[in-house]
């Protein structure tokens, strides 16, 4: 079977580069020069990027990313070579996700001689973008000027196993969307933050990725509205960073974040619920001998055994860490400093399996699954799963108000 050539893709050419390798099929002292910038591709001037065969500027941009330092694609974004504009583009996206700030990318302007002079236009809307749910659902909201002076706002449910799951397309004045903004992004336990039309447009792209990745069928008008936007579906992994030294420090609080109120109605997957469901059954009906303090010892071990198993998933790993790192954004806009680093921490561990010490962010999240089971307890006709998250709410809301003398598991639950 014929070897890939190592032109064909970014990684594998800036691996030949560093190597010091031959490189075939490009011009040797181009390929020698660009040996000079693969050790620190973050350090090589764009003009000189730019002015190198296409591969060989793919690789070193290639290689500034992995080193999460966007100054060259920042440079970049501007080229007039289209395919190197467009990758920088897309590798200032990958940073952007990663957490890592990143200047607006300019777009490219008209020469001179051939723009038209014409009345400044109003500044772009800004887009909307609410927090994750337990289920990994958000709302995204982009408004498109119309011609007449109205402006068209629609919504997108997404979800991140799935894609673009619904849409709703409204027709409002400028006047009246910025107030939709203003109530928004207000203060409270659900506000939204404010996003720039781009980066709105880049998160809709990978959305409906998502959508072709997962054979996810598109709801309907969504082709209309990307066509309208111009957004193209997209394949855009995540890439979350590896672990930092402070990150097994951090993680021992990492059960604080279920008291944010964004967070509290985080639960594991339905299976895992009935799955823990069971094995309270299964406790309860054991014949040892034990006291009540001794079986509520035995259950919250089981819920943090389930929560070990189920962190250490390769599946689940990737579908939380996404979350988390999502929230650290989301509670950086809103100014929670401290979530931001829980969150990020606990990411990077997920993402990258670190098992020790064990995550009592997962724990904690089991510690609330067995909330549910005792709402389904007292309420056995409650199978509607909404009506027991919202029972687990409120059961957990009641827990953060109770006194200090009940008795507590290490992420704070209490038991009959």
């Amino acid at each position: 079977m014929p070897t890939k050539s190592p032109l064909a893709d970014p990684r594998p050419l800036l691996d030949a580069l560093r190597a010091g390798t031959p490189v075939p099929g490009l011009p040797s002292d181009a390929v020698e020069r660009a040996r000079s910038f693969a050790a620190e591709p973050a350090s090589a001037p764009p003009a000189d990027v730019e002015a190198f065969p296409e591969p060989l500027a793919l690789a070193l941009l290639e290689g500034s990313v992995l080193a999460g330092q966007p100054a060259l694609a920042e440079a970049l974004a501007a080229s007039g070579n289209k395919g190197l504009a467009k990758a920088a583009r897309k590798a200032l996206y990958r940073l952007r996700s990663r957490g890592i700030e990143v200047a607006e990318t300019p777009r490219p302007s008209a020469p001179e001689a051939s723009r038209p002079v014409v009345a400044t236009g109003p500044e772009p809307l800004p887009a909307l973008l609410t927090s994750i749910d337990g289920t990994g659902e958000r709302v995204l909201e982009i408004a498109r000027p119309l011609r007449g002076g109205g402006v068209e706002a629609t919504q997108f449910l997404y979800s991140d196993e799935q894609g673009v799951l619904r849409l709703q397309v409204t027709e409002l004045s400028r006047g009246d969307y910025r107030r939709v903004v203003k109530q928004a992004t207000s203060p409270g336990d659900d506000a939204a933050v404010e996003l720039s039309h781009a980066e709105a447009l880049e998160r809709l792209g990978a959305a409906a990725g998502l959508n072709l990745r997962t054979h996810t069928p598109f709801p309907q008008g969504l082709d209309t509205v990307l066509r309208h936007l111009g957004v193209q579906a997209r394949d855009v992994p995540l890439e979350i960073p590896p672990p930092e030294p402070e990150d097994e420090r951090i993680a021992y609080e990492g059960h604080k974040l279920h008291e944010e109120p964004e967070m509290r109605g985080w639960l594991p997957p339905v299976a895992e619920l009935e799955r823990l469901a069971r094995t309270v059954d299964e406790l309860e009906a054991s014949p040892l001998a034990l006291t009540m303090a001794q079986r509520n010892e035995e259950i919250i071990q089981a819920a943090h055994t389930q929560a070990h198993a189920f962190s250490a998933t390769p599946a689940m790993r990737q579908l939380y860490s996404g979350r988390l790192w999502e929230m650290a954004l989301h509670f950086e806009r809103i100014g929670k400093e401290q979530a931001a680093r829980l969150a990020r921490a606990e990411a990077r561990r997920l993402a990258h399996g670190v098992t020790e010490p064990p995550s009592r962010y997962a724990e904690r999240l089991f510690e609330k699954a067995l909330l549910v089971t005792m709402a389904q307890r007292a309420a056995p006709e409650a199978r509607d799963p909404a009506e027991v998250r919202a029972r687990a709410r409120a059961a957990e809301q009641q827990r953060a108000q109770s006194a200090d003398t009940e008795r507590r598991s290490p992420g704070g639950i209490i038991l009959p």
